[in-house]
Formats: structure tokens, C-alpha cells, sequence
């Protein structure tokens, strides 16, 4: 993979929205470290004049997310940048070294800082540590404290922007007390900067955070894709969606316990989003059938419910969904999510952005359904150039 510097660009392109479309979504699932690769695609987006006006996000997607929505167009990229180079600007290594197994040496060790040291601008260790500290401390639930995030969410998103001006946002937590999923949607929430670190508090690494008078996880520990959110809320607007998936369902079988491991996380933290579309584009296909019977009913035969039903099929939205998927390297491990180096990043914000535009190369993916609110799944995106 290219270990250089992460492409540039002076200007954003014009708004280039395919015929049809009404809104564009961008859904960033969880995954830590990974969560650079959703800057390059990001980046490519923006190149393309395909801006999104909906964000929602888990865990580090609800970051990337928060700097995005929280920003006019014209800082957006700069100050997504900023964030990824804030909290990989720890130095790790003299060189990034060539081959796998010396690569796989060189993220171990960036991964052991991690958990060491923690990472600039985003998490410090606990001292003491949890498992000395008395039952009821402030240290006794978490293995870091993540302070150093609150300051980097003020210096880098305008809240008053994301409130107002910017793009929709939705970020999803779990209350830890009723174990029910919530999302904070600024459509009727007023997003502040702990509602983003409540999606991003992963237990037992980070603490629950606290809104209002509930106590909030990260949103990956019940579902790592906010992409459901999205599909409950489509409405009757047209909508293009980019799913940016950081952990991938489908993988090869492990040859070591290193890969169990690896393995292991992706499919906890792919939350079946295959699944998730699958079932929402049957759900989506049996409405357009049941309109098309109602169609062919008489009118003075239709109940009032009936009718009432067959207005609201009437306005069915089309979908285009893109479905983008981080694929591992061979030589990262199982600590792939934390491992923070610079290298690392690098690798991941070049791969989100090649993978991209290899995509967006398809100019009939880039394309609303011909069929009046029919649906269209693209999710194959590796393409020879």
C-alpha cells in the first residue's frame, strides 16, 4: 500500500448531484484507527462535488462525522486532516519498515504505545488504573480517560454550524442503564460535543459518558452501522447513500490464533450490514407491489385506509446505495482498530480515497434508480483501474 502523503487538492469541486437525487447520505460505521480510511473517501467525495446533507455515524464515524457536518464546505477537508494528524502525531518508529512480518512488527509495537500511552488529542491511561482504583471512582469503570477528545471536538467542529447550517447529523450510543439504542439526530437534538464522545466511549477502554440525566456507551456495542437509522428516516426524499463499513462480514479462515482474533472482530463489528440492506430492500420491493395492486383497484372500491395507504406508496423514494468495505491488510492484526500510527493512517486515508474514486469511475453507479422509488445496491468497489 502507498506509505507517501495523503493526496491533495486546493478547491473543492462543484455540486455534481446525479439527476434524481435529492439528498446524499454518508454512513460511517465504528472502528477506530480504521476510521482514517472514511477520510479518504471523504476526500474523494468532496473532489467529486458529492456532498453530503445527511451524516450519521457510530463510535469513530460520529467523529469523522461531527468535523464534517461541523464545518463550511470549504473546511471541511482541512480540518478532518487536522484531526488525523492530531492523533497520530506520536512518533513511532524511525522508518516504516518493507515486508509483512516486519510491518506486523511495526504496528504491534505502534498499537502497544496505544495502549500505553494512549493517543494525542483523544485518550490518556487512568491513573490508577481500574483494577486499583475503589468501586464508585472516576477512574474504577475505564481504562483511559478520554478528556483530551472534548478539547479536540471544540477546537476542530462549530456546534453552532452543525446546529444550524450544516448538514443533518446522527450519531448512535447505547444507555447503559436500559441497554436501548438511541440516536442523537440534530434534527431534533441540539448536538454538543459530549453526544458525540457518547457514541465514541467504548467500554471498558473509555468512559460512559454522561447527557443529560442518562449515562451513554458507544453505539458498537449493540450495532456498529447507523445505516438502519438512515433507512427509518428515508421519507419521500430521493436519496444517494455512501455506507463506509471499517470492519468487513465476509473474510478468509484464520490460520493462527492472531487471525481468530482479527476474524473475530470483524464479523462483531461488521453488523451485518449486508443484512441490514437485504432486508430493508425486500421490505422496499413489497410496497412497490402492494402500490402496483392498489393501482388496479377501483377507487370507490378502496376503504379510506386503503386509500390513505395507497398515497403514502404513491411517494416512494428511489435509493442508490454504494457500499464501501476497508479491506485488512496482511500484516495487520487483530490490534488493527488502535493501532494509531502515522504510517498506518497514511495507509488507511489512501486506501478509503483510491477506493472511492475506483467507484465513482462507474458512471452508471453514480446514477439514480430508472424505476420510479425502486432500489439499487452496489457493493463490489475493488475494481481494476
Amino acid at each position: 500500500m502507498d506509505r507517501g502523503p495523503l493526496p491533495s487538492r486546493d478547491q473543492p469541486a462543484t455540486a455534481a448531484r446525479p439527476p434524481g437525487c435529492d439528498r446524499i447520505a454518508l454512513v460511517l460505521q465504528g472502528g477506530g484507527a480504521l476510521g482514517a480510511y472514511q477520510g479518504g473517501v471523504y476526500q474523494a467525495l468532496h473532489e467529486a462535488g458529492l456532498e453530503p446533507n445527511w451524516i450519521a455515524g457510530v463510535s469513530i464515524g460520529s467523529i469523522n462525522g461531527a468535523i464534517i457536518a461541523g464545518n463550511p464546505l470549504e473546511r471541511r477537508l482541512e480540518r478532518l486532516r487536522q484531526f488525523w494528524d492530531t492523533v497520530t502525531a506520536r512518533p513511532t518508529a524511525l522508518f516504516v519498515p518493507d515486508g509483512d512480518e516486519a510491518r506486523r512488527l511495526a504496528n504491534t509495537w505502534s498499537s502497544t504505545l496505544t495502549m500505553t500511552l494512549g493517543q494525542p488529542g483523544f485518550f490518556t491511561p487512568n491513573v490508577p488504573n481500574p483494577w486499583l482504583s475503589p468501586r464508585g471512582t472516576a477512574t474504577a469503570t475505564s481504562f483511559y480517560d478520554n478528556a483530551p477528545l472534548y478539547q479536540t471536538l471544540r477546537d476542530l467542529v462549530d456546534f453552532d454550524y452543525l446546529n444550524s447550517n450544516g448538514p443533518r447529523y446522527a450519531c448512535g450510543s447505547v444507555n447503559v442503564r436500559s441497554g436501548n439504542f438511541v440516536y442523537f439526530d440534530s434534527i431534533e437534538t441540539m448536538i454538543e460535543p459530549m453526544h458525540v464522545m457518547a457514541s465514541g466511549a467504548l467500554p471498558p477502554a473509555l468512559p460512559m459518558m454522561q447527557v443529560g440525566t442518562d449515562w451513554f456507551w458507544d453505539g458498537g456495542v449493540v450495532s456498529n452501522t447507523p445505516l438502519q437509522h438512515v433507512f427509518d428516516n428515508l421519507g419521500n426524499t430521493s436519496t444517494m447513500i455512501f455506507q463506509v463499513d471499517l470492519f468487513s462480514a465476509s473474510g478468509k479462515l484464520p490460520r493462527d490464533m492472531g487471525d481468530v482474533l482479527a476474524r473475530q472482530k470483524e464479523i462483531q463489528y461488521s453488523s451485518r450490514t449486508r443484512l441490514v440492506t437485504d432486508v430493508y430492500a425486500r421490505d422496499h420491493e413489497q410496497k412497490l407491489l402492494i402500490r402496483r395492486l392498489l393501482d388496479k383497484v377501483p377507487e370507490a372500491a378502496l376503504t379510506d385506509a386503503e386509500i390513505a395507504m395507497k398515497a403514502d406508496l404513491a411517494k416512494q423514494p428511489g435509493i442508490t446505495l454504494l457500499h464501501l468495505i476497508y479491506r485488512q491488510a496482511p500484516y495487520e492484526t487483530q490490534a488493527m482498530d488502535y493501532d494509531f500510527g502515522a504510517a498506518s493512517m497514511r495507509e488507511h486515508w489512501n486506501s478509503g480515497y483510491r477506493d472511492t474514486q475506483a467507484t465513482l469511475r462507474h458512471q452508471d453507479w453514480i446514477a439514480m434508480p430508472l424505476e420510479d422509488g425502486g432500489i439499487v445496491v452496489h457493493d463490489v468497489h475493488h475494481i481494476a483501474s
